[in-house]
């Protein structure tokens, strides 16, 4: 199964994020699972959180993944949504 999981970050701490976002993205690179990660940002151009696609058998699998990121471990994560995601688009066409 795909998820869609969406990070809301803590307020003011984007000193938080850069301290730890090396490690961060070195935990990405050994998730096999992740799809697609990046930030999030409102209409002004502020960063919000971020997104990942993961697939996964489970969404526990998917929480177990999440505790695990540096970002999360640091105390960055606001609040974390988990949604499981079924495409019925790709590349301009019906999948």
């Amino acid at each position: 199964m795909i998820y869609v999981v969406r990070f809301t970050d803590m307020p003011g701490k984007a000193d938080l994020r850069q301290a730890n976002m090396a490690a961060h993205l070195d935990f990405l690179d050994t998730q096999r699972g992740v799809l697609a990660a990046g930030p999030v940002f409102d209409t002004d151009g502020d960063g919000r959180g971020g997104l990942w696609l993961v697939e996964a058998g489970s969404a526990t699998e998917v929480e177990d993944m999440v505790a695990t990121d540096p970002l999360t471990r640091a105390g960055l994560r606001e609040s974390m949504i988990i949604l499981e995601w079924r495409q019925v688009f790709r590349e301009g066409r019906r999948i």
